[in-house]
């Protein structure tokens, strides 16, 4: 083991040592080494002692190394006890032999070796091995030539020998073990609240726990041997102390502070030794305390020793330990120690003494305990004097005493810096070279700030009792709901409450005193905990006059400004007052120092401990809270910077911004906290911001403006507050609503209108949080219908605006309570139930209002009742939300508020709706309709049935109610002065009919039509024709040059009757959308016949009396009826004839209206008939078509008769035959009525001009009508072999009966611009016409095509002729291109209309080529253009005739084409014709027109082999042009010659030099076919002896022979030139080209 080892080198080194001079120790050390080696443990050594015995040997020899080395080992020996009891008496011999010894390091190891013995188990019991072994130290401590080290050493050991023994006895006694060491004496930690909590830590459980045995025991008068041990130690030390000697320890004297010293020591650690053995008590009473009583006497000089401030220090030290820890026992010692320590601290003693003292009172306040044990024992005992009390005024009077130092300000200052050393863990100390002032001025301060720290002291262990008082039950926490008990009953809580009745007021003057002279950051801090500790133990305590001393107190510390300094002259507040003005000047620079800072934090502190036993005491605060909230908001507010000196109050670098918010927080969460309050406790603070709002209000009322806006802030706070309450405190609404919604109301009513307008801004928060709270809303939820709390709870919240709004004479008032039900209504309206009628009675009261701001107000919160509030508004309710908005639509105060309103009725019918569709109704059920085609079908007029949104309570009959009180509402509104409103009502009244139509029953649809469809027709009807026409005069605006200047009025508008027209033409218009809807329905309804009979009787009397827009609603109501449902085949034959009747009566018969008027209500009945045919042309049979071509027709004539000069010159088309030519593309017969396109092509051709007197002039072949059976009313068509009409009679006969209708008939539309329109049209309907109807109708075509054509003469710069000649030529191209396509059966089957037709266009062509075409015709136009576009019509014309016709295989007769033939050489001969003197009159185009027929005739005459083309027919018409043709060319010759030889040597016109030339060019040209070539009349050899060989037959020169021999002496160069190459011509043909005399 180490030990074995360790001791034998020792050995090892002692026998080195030892060989030369101490041979036996030598040898004793190597025999000690073998012996050693034989032992294993130290129990074995210390059975044998031959090695304890080498070491005494060296020791004894006194030698040092060898001593050193021989206490080393004897240490060792001894401290692993290896040593026997009996050698004990042996080594203390040696012990006391070497502590005489001179070598210092011998005398420490003597003492080591003391030591070691009292810690080992050879520990001394005996009295005289004790006294040896002490008095072996004590010798060395008061040795003169001992030296420190040895000194210090000896003082050390022997107080650790001493603690040894008294821990013996505590053992042998059987005493609690535990050394106590309180903070009287010992270094003061950072804070003196870690001071109290550091007494209560070390002292509570030592001496409640461990003594309480002990307390109930009796003392013990004999003590075990160690005890009297320790007694005669004790004994032997107080005498020492004394100054006497040591009888036991043999010691005649030793330093009196040493003695002292160790009896402190004993005094402190070994309380129980004292408290449990009498003798030692006795020792205590008789002979310590005696000591320290004649010690700490002062009132004679003191001299030597015990002057010294160490000696006093130990006296102050063990009288405080007396008293701390024995004052139970020694009541009457302790009662005078503390006397004279009070005492002491006002007798002119020297400032370290009193200084001294002030430690001692300082640790009894820190340490709750041994304050508790004193004011129990002294102050609460009537037999003994208040010593706490005492005390602590004796503190308070050496902290008032620097207000009168000279030094104060410096004291001040030295205090504050003490305090920051403090708090920084620092040890405050004076530099080294500090004046005899400085130190001076620092330890008046020291004994200032010990003072302080003894009164916070007091007030933490204040603290620290109420505290404990709380934890053991003595004392509800301030936390707890429950009501205080009327009086304190336990042991704590009164103590407690008798020592804050006895110190509060002395320990306020000193803190707040102190508070108001330092600056200084860490005293600041520390003071305000104090006032923050105590005023919460009075909190607790109830004591509220301290509370309210110290709340008024810390309150004036809160707010300072810029003039403070001079406010600090002033008085100091009373410390028993009870509150504190806090006013500050808004016109002051308001500075929060470091100290307003703290002590607003102090204050939110005790206020967040205390809420609920404040009470009262909330108006003291809330003052100070009001001027924190004014100066937060100051615009002049800042704070002080602020040092980083105490970590606690470290700031931002922005710390003025930082500490306002971080106020501005603690003073929200405050009031944010009030929901953990007792309810008693909010009421509380509630009555306390009333009460400041109540002081406030009459300082709003002064002329003063400074004060008025104080106050004004006051109570902005105060209201702020209270919301903040209320919102926090919305699960426990009920008991505080009507506080603070009363005191709103108070200030609603003030005069002050800024009050006003805070108290409604506040009662709109209010509102909406409670309604907006999850608690609300989880109870409305639960509770709707069935908890009477939560109507009253909900009744309660929303009465005060009807209140607010009733009570209240000012517009303001009024209008913001409107604002905050429109708040409510939009946020919370869905959650409301039992509070609808106050406020559907207060928005009904605002509609009566005459203020535009207020009816407006209360609109917009019915606005948002009626679009998103009505599923979640009771059903019996509902009616009054319709009644309260037919309010607001007849209201007169503003217009749009009316429409508006007016519209909410319309939304309000989409939620009544809904309910339509539950219930079983009378009618809802299956209707039938009928179809275009005859079938039934079935239609389900109840479709799939919803869910129900509403109130399963309400039922369909209460919808239906509802529904109806909105129409009778929507008719009243519909008879309203103003115009807006009535239209408004009148197109909502529809709307809704036509929206929700299909919901409603027959019943209800029969009560709508009669009591408010027809009802309203009816009266806007009479009210159009009875109404005043005199013009109005707009709003006047202002006046100019002496006279009223007004609005103007659009002149549609500017009389009543107009604005009725108005309201009448939406009246048509909603009749025309809910028939457009629901007419199938409708028409099942009992006597709807008559209705509609109604109907259109009002539809008649507007059309003939009313206005244009009247007239065209009342036709659109009919039109769009028909329109809607003849397609689908809903509509009954005879409605549809009722509405043919009535157009047709109207436009018979003259309206009352202006010309423009009837003229536009014409036209759109026209365009209407148009429609009406498209849409139901399958319901026409023949009579209808016929009415329906007769209207028309009437309404052309009666357009050709009415229209404007002015339109005729212009070439303008009248209105109503516009709309008729645009109509007449629809008006194609049916299909199932093909017969009737030949009537509608008779109409039509009908309106062409010359009809009549072409059928007069022309005879039968231009009588197309009469030639085919057809009468002038009746047209047959049994006679038309077309294969597609059998032998039936269709007779279309008008419905006008009477001579007028017959004169119509007769009557001759001839109108060149309305056919120029006609013709287009007519030509498509042709082209679209079935094939049959077309083959019998195109000659009529054609005809009519004629008439147009021959208008020419009379109007040859109108467009008519040229567009039936394009017209013409289209139609004849078309039919010659179908005719290829047709079959020889489909020929003979049309063979008869064929006829017609080729007779029709010969006609056409004979008399417009030949009268109109090629002619000069007198034109009003100057324009080449224009003549070069009739050229190139009659240039087509010829192109037709000669190219298309006469050279296709055309189904005409000989005498038809011959016809064509010879009126184009009627044509061609028209230069001829013409004398030499004429023929240069002719216009140009004239010849051009000759020589184009001319040139036709030659074509048809020859050919260019087209063998592929060439047929029968085409040969024909060869044969036939080519005879017409060489009598044409013979005669041209001929005439040339004859007027050759008149004219002589005057020059030849040159329209005949050119006729000439062209004739001879074209003779030379032409190529006969040898069929055509047959037919000329030539002798026969020459039609046989023509060379074979010769392809070209040219035998027409033959038969021109000798014409054009007599032309060769032509004195015309060109005329001989062309007559040459003819002749040789002649020759080639008879072969004479190839005979020559050579051959």
């Amino acid at each position: 083991m180490a030990f074995m080892a360790v001791l034998e080198s020792d050995l090892r080194a002692l026998s080195a040592e030892a060989r030369r001079r101490y041979p036996a120790i030598k040898d004793g050390a190597e025999h000690a080494i073998l012996k050693l080696r034989s032992l294993s443990s130290s129990s074995e050594i210390a059975q044998h002692d031959d090695i304890l015995r080498i070491f005494l040997m060296a020791c004894e020899v006194k030698t040092i190394k060898l001593s050193v080395i021989g206490l080393s080992c004897l240490q060792k020996l001894i401290a692993h006890d290896a040593v026997a009891s009996p050698a004990l008496n042996e080594i203390l011999a040696t012990l006391k032999d070497h502590g005489e010894m001179a070598d210092e390091g011998v005398q420490l190891k003597t003492l080591q070796t003391v030591l070691i013995i009292f810690q080992s188990r050879l520990q001394p019991d005996g009295e005289e091995h004790t006294a040896q072994a002490l008095g072996i130290c004590l010798r060395l401590l008061e040795n003169n030539r001992s030296s420190d080290s040895v000194r210090n050493t000896a003082a050390a050991t022997f107080r650790q020998a001493v603690a040894l023994i008294f821990d013996h006895v505590v053992s042998s006694e059987s005493l609690p073990a535990g050394k106590f060491v309180h903070g009287g004496y010992v270094s003061r930690s950072a804070s003196v609240t870690i001071d109290v909590n550091h007494s209560i830590n070390n002292s509570n459980r030592s001496l409640e726990e461990d003594f309480v045995s002990l307390d109930k025991s009796k003392m013990r008068e004999t003590p075990t041997k160690a005890g009297k041990l320790g007694l005669r130690l004790l004994e032997d030390l107080t005498a020492l102390a004394a100054g006497g000697s040591a009888t036991w320890l043999r010691v005649s004297s030793i330093q009196r502070t040493f003695a002292l010293d160790i009896l402190e020591f004993i005094l402190s650690n070994y309380v129980a030794v004292f408290r449990t053995l009498l003798p030692y008590e006795q020792v205590l009473r008789h002979q310590i305390c005696s000591l320290l009583m004649t010690s700490l006497r002062t009132n004679s000089e003191i001299e030597g020793e015990t002057g010294e401030p160490y000696f006093r220090r130990l006296v102050l030290r063990s009288v405080a330990h007396i008293i701390r820890h024995y004052s139970s026992s020694l009541i009457t010692e302790s009662e005078v120690f503390l006397s004279m320590l009070v005492r002491a601290t006002s007798l002119d003693l020297p400032l370290w003494h009193r200084i001294l003292v002030l430690e001692i009172l300082r640790g009894f306040c820190v340490e709750a305990h041994t304050l508790r044990i004193l004011f129990l024992n002294f102050d609460m005992n009537p037999k003994n004097t208040n010593v706490v009390e005492g005390m602590i005024k004796a503190l308070a009077r050496v902290v008032s005493s620097v207000q009168f130092q000279d030094t104060s300000e410096e004291s001040l200052v030295a205090v504050a810096g003490m305090f920051t050393s403090k708090a920084k863990g620092i040890e405050w100390s004076l530099d080294n070279d500090a004046s005899n002032a400085a130190v001076l001025v620092a330890s008046e301060a020291h004994a200032v700030t010990l003072a302080i720290e003894g009164l916070l002291g007091v007030v933490f262990t204040v603290a620290t009792l109420t505290d404990e008082a709380v934890d053991v039950g003595e004392l509800e926490s301030p936390r707890c709901d429950s009501d205080p008990p009327a009086k304190f009953i336990g042991k704590t809580a009164v103590l407690c409450t008798t020592m804050v009745d006895s110190v509060w007021l002395t320990i306020l003057d000193a803190l707040s005193l102190i508070l108001a002279k330092s600056q200084g950051e860490a005293i600041v801090l520390e003071i305000l905990k104090g006032y923050q500790a105590f005023t919460q133990a009075c909190g607790v305590l109830r004591a509220v006059e301290p509370l309210n001393s110290f709340l008024a107190s810390l309150c004036k510390f809160t707010i300072s400004s810029s003039n403070e300094t001079e406010r600090r002259s002033r008085s100091l507040l009373s410390p028993g007052s009870k509150r504190t003005e806090v006013v500050v000047d808004q016109r002051d620079v308001v500075v929060l120092t470091l100290k307003n800072v703290q002590a607003l934090r102090t204050l939110f502190n005790i206020t967040h401990r205390l809420y609920n036993v404040l009470g009262p005491s909330w108006v003291l605060v809330l003052e100070t809270l009001a001027a924190l909230d004014r100066a937060i908001h100051s615009p002049h507010a800042t704070t002080q910077e602020v040092s980083a000196a105490v970590s606690k109050l470290t700031r931002e670098p922005s710390g003025q911004y930082s500490d306002f918010s971080i106020l501005s927080s603690l003073n929200s969460q405050l009031f944010e906290s009030s929901g953990l309050m007792h309810i008693s406790a909010v009421k509380s603070l509630l009555s306390a911001l009333r009460q400041l709002s109540h002081q406030s209000m009459a300082g709003t009322l002064s002329g003063i403006a400074q004060t008025s806006s104080q106050k004004t802030g006051s109570i902005s706070f105060a209201v702020e507050r209270m919301i903040s309450i209320l919102v926090n405190n919305l699960h426990r609404i009920q008991p505080l609503w009507d506080d603070v919604v009363g005191h709103f109301v108070e200030l609603a009513n003030s005069p002050n209108h800024h009050l006003r307008a805070m108290a409604l801004k506040a009662l709109d928060q209010s509102i909406s949080a409670v309604l907006g709270s999850d608690q609300f809303e989880e109870n409305a939820s639960r509770q709707r219908g069935t908890k009477t709390e939560m109507k009253a709870l909900e009744i309660s919240v929303i009465s005060p605006l009807h209140v607010v709004y009733g009570s209240c004479s000012s517009s303001d008032v009024h209008a913001g309570s409107l604002k905050i039900l429109l708040h409510i209504l939009e946020r919370h309206g869905d959650k409301l139930c039992y509070s609808w009628p106050n406020i559907l009675e207060m928005l009904r009261s605002v509609a009566g209002s005459s203020e535009k701001d207020l009816v407006t107000l209360g609109f917009q919160s019915l606005r948002v009742i009626m679009n998103d509030g009505l599923s979640t508004v009771p059903s019996e309710f509902l009616h009054v939300c319709i009644d309260v908005t037919g309010a607001y639509s007849a209201q007169k105060t503003e217009l749009n508020i009316s429409l508006t309103a007016i519209g909410l009725l319309w939304t309000s019918t989409d939620f009544i709706a809904k309910g339509l569709f539950e219930g079983p109704t009378e009618d809802k059920g299956r209707e039938t309709l009928d179809h275009k085609n005859g079938e039934k079908i079935e239609q389900t007029l109840n479709t799939v049935k919803k869910a129900n949104q509403q109130d399963p309570s309400i039922t369909v009959a209460e919808h239906e109610k509802l529904l109806f009180s909105v129409f009778s509402l929507l008719q009243n509104l519909g008879a309203d002065e103003r115009p807006e409103v009535r239209n408004s009502a009148v197109r909502t009244l529809f709307q809704i009919l036509g929206s929700h139509g299909q919901k409603l029953s027959k019943s209800m649809w029969e009560d709508c039509l009669w009591n408010y469809v027809f009802t309203t027709l009816d009266r806007a009807s009479h009210m159009a024709a009875t109404s005043s026409k005199d013009e109005w005069h707009g709003k006047e605006l202002g006046v100019r040059g002496g006279k009223a200047v007004h609005m103007l009025i659009h002149h549609s508008r500017n009389t009543a009757q107009k604005q009725w027209d108005e309201t009448l033409v939406l009246v048509f218009s909603g009749i025309a959308r809910i028939l457009r809807t629901f007419f199938p329905l409708l028409r099942s309804i009992t006597n709807f016949w008559s209705g509609w009979e109604s109907l259109l009787c009002f539809v008649k009397n507007s059309i003939a009396n009313g206005s244009k827009e009247v007239a065209l609603a009342a036709v659109g109501c009919l039109q769009s009826t028909v329109l809607s449902h003849s397609p689908k085949g809903n509509l009954p034959m005879p409605y549809l004839k009722s509405v043919l009747d009535v157009y047709d009566i109207i436009l018979r018969n003259p309206t009352s209206c202006n010309d423009m008027v009837a003229n536009k209500v014409k036209q759109e009945i026209i365009h209407g008939l148009g429609e009406v045919y498209v849409h139901a042309q399958g319901m026409f049979d023949s009579s209808m078509y016929a009415q329906l071509l007769s209207i028309i027709e009437s309404a052309i004539k009666e357009a050709n008769i009415t229209q404007s000069n002015f339109e005729a010159e212009f070439g303008h088309v009248p209105p109503v035959q516009r709309v008729v030519l645009e109509i007449f593309p629809l008006l194609r017969p049916p299909n199932h009525l093909p017969s009737l396109w030949a009537v509608f092509f008779q109409k039509l051709l009908h309106y062409l001009p010359n009809s009549d007197s072409f059928v007069e002039n022309e005879g039968d072949a231009a009588k197309p009508v009469e030639s085919r059976g057809y009468t002038s009313d009746t047209m047959k068509m049994s006679d038309i072999p077309n294969g597609t009409t059998s032998n039936k009679r269709v007779e279309v006969e008008s419905p006008s009966s009477s001579s007028d209708s017959k004169r119509d008939s007769a009557t001759t539309i001839s109108s060149d611009l309305f056919a120029e329109k006609l013709v287009p049209v007519l030509v498509d309907l042709f082209i679209q016409a079935p094939v049959a109807e077309r083959s019998i109708t195109f000659p009529y075509i054609i005809q009519g095509l004629g008439r147009c054509m021959i208008t020419r003469r009379e109007n040859p710069d109108g467009g008519l002729w040229g567009l039936a000649v394009k017209s013409f030529n289209q139609l004849l191209v078309d039919d010659i291109e179908k005719l290829a396509c047709l079959s020889a059966p489909d020929l003979t089957n049309n063979r008869h209309a064929r006829i017609r037709l080729w007779k029709e266009v010969a006609d056409v062509y004979e008399i417009f080529l030949v009268g109109y075409c090629g002619r000069a015709l007198p034109s009003n136009s100057l324009a080449a253009i224009s003549k070069e576009d009739d050229e190139s019509l009659e240039m087509e014309l010829l192109d037709v005739l000669g190219d298309k016709i006469l050279m296709s295989d055309i189904d005409a007769s000989h005498d038809i084409l011959e016809r064509l033939i010879i009126t184009l050489d009627r044509c061609a001969s028209r230069t001829c014709s013409l004398s030499v003197e004429t023929v240069e009159l002719v216009p140009p185009h004239c010849s051009r027109f000759s020589l184009t027929c001319l040139h036709k005739l030659f074509s048809l005459s020859s050919y260019n082999n087209e063998s592929s083309v060439w047929n029968q027919t085409r040969g024909e018409i060869s044969k036939i042009s080519v005879m017409i043709l060489m009598t044409r060319c013979e005669f041209i010759l001929k005439k040339f010659l004859t007027d050759e030889k008149e004219l002589g040597e005057r020059p030849f016109p040159s329209a005949r030099i050119s006729e000439i030339a062209f004739v001879l060019q074209e003779m030379a040209r032409v190529v006969m076919h040898p069929e055509t070539a047959s037919v000329l009349p030539l002798h026969p050899y020459l039609k046989g002896g023509l060379v074979e060989e010769n392809p070209d037959q040219r035998a027409h020169l033959f038969v021109l022979f000798s014409p054009l021999c007599e032309l060769v002496k032509s004195r015309n160069s060109r005329v001989r030139d062309l007559v040459q190459v003819l002749l040789r011509l002649v020759g080639t043909q008879l072969g004479l080209h190839k005979i020559c005399l050579t051959n």
